[in-house]
């Protein structure tokens, strides 16, 4: 092979060398600008909170009362606390509430003492005048209306001589569960339905779901003031009550 063969081949070479090197050049700079693009490419999201809320009634009723007898001879305030129990234990069932209902809690006796003070104020000691004997019952009932009547008519016992004194009664929901799975359902419909107003009106699709958060589960008075709470309010003084929850999601649009 002589000289100016050689020459040509190294020559030929050269060319190729340039053309392959210009060519990866070309091929990594298209590599890395789609890498910036897609880095620098922002993923839009819609983030939307939905309501879910229910009316509903109460269906277990918890009632409370207390009667009480003083007398400075214990045996005989007992006695008379016993009596009272008796008439009270016949009024309830004549009103119809089942025997196994009334709960009778323990006897409370506390001491009564009278304070003295000399007129110029002075502090004389305590004078001894007897005892006073308290009890109270309880009755938890799902017939929450009778209950409630019944709470309402119980000073009638004052004319037997009976000194009772109710308490208002509490109003709970047994069903609680099944009624918080239910607001969950309708707060993430109603978000769902909000998020995709707010792509359609941006000209844009809903896409996956990213992440859902589950706000307070409350339960309020229906037509009440009562203020939400962040721990949570959880209404018991009121039969007709509201629950309401929050779910917060966050879509991706695309």
């Amino acid at each position: 092979m002589d000289d100016a063969t050689i020459k040509e081949q190294l020559k030929m070479k050269r060319h190729l060398t340039a053309i392959i090197l210009a060519a990866a050049v070309i091929a990594s700079s298209a590599i890395l600008g789609n890498a910036f693009m897609n880095r620098n490419k922002k993923t839009g999201t819609v983030d939307v909170t939905g309501l879910g809320q229910k009316d509903f009634l109460s269906d277990l009723v918890v009632w409370e009362g207390n009667f009480s007898r003083e007398s400075r001879d214990i045996s005989i305030a007992y006695g008379e606390l016993e009596k009272d129990r008796q008439s009270v234990s016949a009024y309830l069932i004549a009103k119809g509430i089942p025997k196994e209902q009334i709960i009778f809690k323990a006897v409370n006796t506390n001491p009564i003492y009278q304070q003295n003070y000399s007129a110029a104020g002075n502090y004389m000691g305590q004078t001894f005048l007897g005892y006073e004997l308290n009890q109270s019952l309880q009755i938890e009932s799902k017939e929450v209306d009778k209950v409630e009547q019944i709470s309402r008519e119980i000073t009638e016992l004052l004319l037997q001589g009976v000194k009772f004194y109710s308490q208002p009664p509490r109003y709970y929901y047994t069903q609680l569960e099944s009624l918080k799975i239910e607001m969950i359902s309708r707060a993430t419909e109603d978000a769902r339905l909000r998020a995709e107003t707010i792509a359609q009106n941006s000209g844009s699709k809903l896409g996956r779901l990213i992440s859902a958060n589950m706000g307070i589960f409350q339960i309020t008075g229906q037509n009440s003031t009562e203020d939400y709470s962040w721990g949570g309010t959880f209404n018991t003084s009121s039969k007709a009550k509201t629950a309401s929850i929050t779910m917060r999601l966050s879509y991706a649009v695309k």
